[in-house]
């Protein structure tokens, strides 16, 4: 049962940050993107990596469904469909959010 309540808090817990990070709120992040990001690229800035954020978050939920359904039927297929649905999106969610890092902070360090 762990196999779907852990992956699901993780990814609720990441679509939450990145819902607060759409709307403009971008205190989840670190106070060297907070520094350098304008006041008028706040909101661009945060939808981007708050998309990031929840494609990241639903990516580990579909990992932990999947995961529960390997271990139901006994499967390692599923699990593997699942670890793989969950690197694609955790890939995409960083590329989107590191994109946005370079677009409006002009490097992600």
């Amino acid at each position: 049962m762990e196999n779907i309540i852990i992956p699901f808090i993780i990814g609720v817990i990441c679509i939450i940050i990145g819902i607060s990070n759409m709307k403009g709120n971008i205190s989840t992040l670190h106070s060297y993107h907070r520094k350098r990001v304008s006041e008028e690229d706040r909101i661009p800035f945060g939808k981007k990596v708050g998309l990031g954020m929840i494609i990241c978050g639903g990516g580990i939920i579909v990992n932990g469904i999947f995961s529960a359904v390997s271990t139901f039927t006994e499967k390692q297929i599923y699990l593997t469909i699942g670890m793989v649905i969950m690197i694609i999106c955790l890939a995409m969610g960083l590329a989107i959010s590191f994109w946005a890092m370079m677009k409006y902070n002009k490097g992600i360090f």
